[in-house]
């Protein structure tokens, strides 16, 4: 006997300059349902208050909670007390969650949405540039753990994310910056066109003009979105868009989820992966530079040194060999070829990981690293 059991979601990605305009697109969303809106403690205090009284008054029933800001608040602790406060609300399972913040709420939300009643209905509402270009999309759900980030996770798609880039203007600049590393990736793997216009217009966006930083969020949403059609649910785990998290997550894992952003630590690992294609004959220098170059210039890591906190090398190895294991035994890395064109590689060496890591960080005599 075989059973059959095929899923296809659609939702509405709208990108909107005003909170008015947002607020109409959530309502109409909403459509009349019960609202659970779930934000972290400073997203509370900038947007999310403000935002449920507004939802409100225009007749929505909303309560709302808020857990301490934070990766290392990405926790099964935080998700556990998520469901606990969702069990005590009324909402029912045609009712609505909704995720309003960065990263770390929308990861942790979509997770709880997703085991809650087997699965209700959440709505993204990105507040940093991280989450506008990259964690409201795709339908990637995960809290962290001790061993791996996002190691207890799902694939849990939105009702629809509703990007008010108009919540950008509260960001603090390094959180910014760290946004910009997941949109140069996307324009790395996949969009030329993306990458120039970073290139151009990076001093513009880090100075947060409105206008641009919605052509930003439009052009990268485009191209995450269709990446991530092709293969929503990943039974092809050969993904471009993993360029720069696979280093990128041992960084995060050992320094503990926090002192180095999400972003910073994407951005050092897209620097490593171009490290290696480079020697490997795969990236001519110019492209690789041009990478590089760009990561700095918009206050990125791309060595050793530039990262925020000390990092044990040795560790980020062990940390590697764990994902490895977690992973059937297989450690992909995306490396870059050229712009819009990548190639997955399953047979990088310890030796070549090490090289990429520590190339170029003038305090190395000094690092322990083995």
């Amino acid at each position: 006997m075989i059973t059959t059991a095929d899923r296809q979601d659609q939702y509405t990605v709208s990108v909107c300059r005003h909170e008015r305009v947002a607020i109409d697109r959530l309502c109409a969303e909403i459509d009349g349902r019960r609202v659970a809106l779930i934000s972290d403690h400073t997203v509370a205090r900038l947007h999310a208050r403000r935002l449920a009284d507004t939802l409100a008054d225009s007749g929505l029933e909303v309560t709302a909670t808020a857990f301490p800001a934070g990766e290392a608040n990405k926790s099964l602790t935080t998700a556990t007390s998520l469901l606990d406060w969702l069990a005590g609300t009324a909402l029912a399972r045609r009712d609505v969650v909704l995720a309003v913040g960065g990263g770390v709420v929308i990861d942790t939300v979509g997770w709880v949405a997703s085991a809650y009643m087997r699965g209700v209905p959440y709505i993204n509402v990105p507040t940093t540039l991280l989450a506008h270009v990259d964690a409201a999309l795709g339908g990637k759900v995960a809290v962290d753990h001790a061993t791996a980030k996002n190691l207890i996770g799902a694939f849990y798609q939105p009702k629809a994310v509703v990007s008010n880039v108009g919540y950008l203007r509260t960001l603090e600049p390094r959180q910014l910056r760290a946004g910009l590393a997941e949109v140069i990736k996307k324009g790395m793997i996949a969009s030329p066109e993306l990458f120039e216009f970073i290139e151009r217009r990076h001093a513009t966006i880090l100075a947060g003009d409105p206008a641009t930083l919605a052509r930003l969020v439009h052009g990268a949403s485009v191209v995450k979105t269709s990446l991530v059609a092709k293969d929503p649910y990943e039974l092809d785990l050969r993904r471009p868009l993993n360029f720069g998290h696979t280093i990128g997550h041992a960084v995060e894992t050992v320094t503990g989820y926090g002192p180095v952003l999400h972003g910073e630590a994407v951005g050092f690992g897209m620097a490593c992966a171009a490290r290696i294609a480079e020697r490997r004959g795969l990236l001519d220098r110019r492209t690789r530079a041009r990478l590089t170059n760009l990561l700095a210039a918009v206050g990125l890591p791309v060595v050793l040194d530039d990262l925020p906190v000390w990092l044990d090398v040795t560790a980020a190895l062990g940390a590697l060999r764990q994902i490895r294991k977690i992973r059937d035994g297989v450690l992909r890395f995306v490396l870059p070829v050229a712009f819009g064109e990548t190639v997955i590689a399953d047979d990088v060496t310890e030796a070549e990981i090490r090289d990429s890591i520590t190339t170029g960080a003038v305090g190395y005599g000094r690092l322990r690293t083995g």
